[in-house]
């Protein structure tokens, strides 16, 4: 069974920066496409930022030059790194393949005010 483990949120001021990460298990993770999601309560979850097997990445327009997403095949680890953070980016972080066809994670939260 997949399992997806979130962790690296935080609160932090405008302008400020975070690292998530996501640990990935029971997958065969060299061949999936995997990709970070966000929600934000009253909101659909929305993904924002994706790499695929060959290491092509691929942002939503919110997030395009500020987050970066990478990935370790050997560790199993997807992470993304955020600068340039805003109130806006207030919510919580998930992981799931690029297609959020396995079980979510429990997320992390990311709080983002003065």
């Amino acid at each position: 069974q997949v399992q997806l483990v979130e962790s690296g949120g935080g609160s932090v001021q405008p302008g400020g920066s975070l690292r998530l990460s996501c640990a990935v298990s029971g997958s065969r993770f060299r061949q999936n496409d995997w990709a970070w999601f966000r929600q934000v309560p009253g909101e659909r979850r929305a993904i924002i930022a994706g790499i695929l097997i060959s290491g092509t990445t691929m942002y939503d327009d919110d997030v395009k030059g500020r987050f970066t997403i990478s990935r370790d095949n050997g560790k199993k680890m997807v992470y993304l790194q955020m600068n340039g953070l805003t109130p806006e980016d207030t919510a919580v972080y998930y992981c799931n393949d690029q297609r959020a066809t396995l079980d979510w994670g429990q997320g992390t939260q990311v709080t983002v005010a003065s």
